[in-house]
């Protein structure tokens, strides 16, 4: 599956977000991954809503070719195989893409990873069913960059998902600490966030609208996620009680037209 055929320079966060995953944050997440491999069903974002309730991925994913856009540890795509889908894990981080091939060998999973930029991937155009990305490039990556290659991968009718962070956490989130009730940055031009030695985007709603549109896609569904009632724990950015009176996360589902 994957090609040299589509290559450009990249762009200068790729550099940044690489040196920022191989260099420390790889080794955290390396120790969610084998729980994460183990779900019996998925589960997403900070607060694991189950795929019952998010439905990110098709109801029918037997033969699917699926590419997951910042696959990280490859968790997704290790869900989308064992459901009969045909995946393909792109990360721009050597280290993270070491531990998904230990999580291969441990549970005996198999699909390509693919070492590359998730704003120019390595693979010919409209050969995939499905395009996902769960805080991987939906974060990490320019969307102005990585929604267009969404779009030239993908053949006619499929399915962009993808879940990230919503622009009203963006705007409420400190340089360091929990999100609070505070507007700290401006909604318009709201793209480009830089802390804690990586780069991340957020784009508002309506730009994203006018963006997914001008890439050929039709937004089906924005789903804004609650924390549940339940939900015993806090990240230092973001806290339970904020996240069941405003959304710190979302999934956006388009399909691209025809």
């Amino acid at each position: 599956m994957p090609t040299d055929a589509h290559a450009e320079p990249p762009a200068p966060h790729v550099a940044v977000n690489r040196a920022f995953w191989d260099e420390g944050a790889a080794a955290y997440f390396a120790t969610l991954a084998p729980g994460q491999w183990s779900r019996a069903e998925p589960a997403w974002g900070h607060w694991a809503v189950p795929e019952s309730r998010l439905r990110l991925l098709p109801d029918e994913p037997a033969g699917t070719a699926a590419v997951e856009l910042g696959c990280g540890t490859g968790y997704v795509s290790a869900w989308l195989a064992r459901a009969g889908a045909r995946p393909v894990g792109v990360d721009v981080s050597a280290a993270q893409l070491d531990t998904a091939r230990r999580m291969q060998r441990r549970f005996g999973i198999d699909f390509p990873l693919v070492l590359g930029d998730a704003e120019n991937v390595p693979c010919g155009d409209g050969v995939f069913g499905l395009a996902i990305s769960e805080h991987g490039a939906s974060l990490w990556c320019d969307p102005h960059r990585w929604i267009p290659e969404a779009a030239r991968l993908l053949a006619p009718g499929g399915r962009l998902v993808f879940l990230r962070y919503s622009p009203l956490f963006a705007r409420c989130r400190p340089e360091e600490g929990r999100a609070g009730a505070a507007l700290r940055r401006r909604q318009f031009g709201l793209r480009r966030l830089e802390w804690g030695g990586s780069v991340e985007f957020t784009l508002p709603h309506g730009d994203m609208l006018r963006l997914l549109h001008s890439c050929g896609f039709e937004v089906e569904d924005l789903i804004e996620i609650e924390a549940p009632a339940d939900a015993g724990y806090d990240y230092p950015y973001l806290s339970a009680d904020w996240a069941r009176s405003w959304p710190g996360e979302e999934v956006w589902k388009a399909r691209l037209k025809g």
